[in-house]
């Protein structure tokens, strides 16, 4: 019976080990099928989630961009009269929406407008919520009061919070321009000039926006520890010093999140616009969004496939920002 020398031992575990190497993903191939025998309780109970999810959101989003690279409309899209059935007539165009939105003056201008509308949106916002944030964050008499009445515009449905400063914007009989004519000034007509209305929405969506800002940086700030504010008092820090070298890097990850999430909020905000001025007078308060509801409800005859199209451009100007916003953070050493 041969038997291996310590050397020959070494070399054929070397190469028993190169080819296990070089067949290399033998275990890995069957990592999911172990995965799935394993954990398969937990496949079970996340397999509904994810079909209602496919479902809901995924062939809206398909059937959309397939609607994006045709001519639909409501004239050539399959529908019923009475008893007959008038098959569908639209063509596929391919690429000719996007063209034509992309270098058309209506897109462009709508789009400058969504951007100022929710750059001024999200940093009012966020503004304002780490002024109260940190004013709430203090003990004094009567804190408990006044968290419940500024996280009050958060607990009212939104469309009931619109309609309530619609009634105070208007012009005759507005509880804003009453107060103005009490004082002796002039009224404002505040959703029948473009520039007024534009600082109406603005001022409505802020309203609507600063308690969940308030409440996620008041959770930021709870948890910096005291002590740090403590030892800079200590060292003879000032207020602002205190503010900038421990509060904001303190609020760091929280702010990230909360600005990303209120800026795609903001920048898909259907109901203050659509409901409070209807995107006027004229297209002066029109975004991206209610753009996109008017071609295909309001305009005739209703244009599905710009809508459509505009549609997928929000999707993917906003996945564009998601994507750079990430890339800023993960340089600045951000996890995200």
């Amino acid at each position: 019976m041969a038997v291996d020398t310590p050397s020959q031992s070494v070399v054929k575990a070397a190469g028993d080990h190169a080819r296990g190497r070089s067949r290399g993903t033998g275990p890995k191939r069957r990592a999911p099928k172990r995965s799935l025998a394993t954990h398969w309780y937990a496949w079970a109970m996340v397999a509904p989630v994810v079909i209602v999810i496919a479902v809901i959101i995924g062939y809206p989003l398909g059937r959309g961009i397939y609607l994006s690279l045709t001519d639909a409309n409501e004239r050539n899209v399959a529908r019923t009269i009475g008893v007959n059935e008038i098959p569908a007539t639209y063509e596929f165009v391919g690429l000719d929406n996007y063209k034509a939105a992309l270098t058309g003056s209506q897109f462009l201008s709508t789009l400058g407008w969504t951007v100022l509308w929710t750059v001024s949106c999200v940093t009012i916002t966020f503004a304002l919520g780490l002024v109260f944030a940190n004013i709430l964050n203090r003990k004094f008499a009567g804190r408990s009061v006044y968290r419940m009445m500024l996280i009050l515009p958060w607990a009212i449905p939104g469309f009931v919070s619109v309609f309530a400063w619609r009634f105070l914007y208007d012009e005759r009989r507005g509880m804003l321009n009453q107060i103005l004519t009490g004082a002796g000034l002039d009224g404002v007509p505040w959703l029948n000039d473009p520039t007024w209305a534009k600082f109406a929405v603005i001022a409505v969506n802020v309203w609507l926006g600063v308690p969940f800002m308030m409440v996620a940086l008041l959770g930021g700030l709870q948890s910096i520890p005291g002590e740090l504010y403590e030892a800079a008092e200590m060292d003879g820090a000032n207020a602002w010093q205190r503010f900038r070298n421990i509060t904001l890097p303190g609020l760091r990850s929280v702010s990230t999140t909360v600005l990303l999430l209120s800026t795609i909020w903001t920048f898909n905000m259907f109901p203050v616009i659509f409901l409070l001025t209807g995107g006027g007078p004229g297209d002066a308060t029109q975004i991206l969004v209610t753009q996109a509801y008017q071609f295909s409800f309001q305009i005739s005859p209703r244009d599905f496939a710009q809508s459509s199209t505009w549609g997928v451009l929000i999707l993917v100007l906003l996945m564009a920002f998601a994507a750079i916003y990430r890339r800023v953070l993960r340089k600045q050493g951000e996890v995200w």
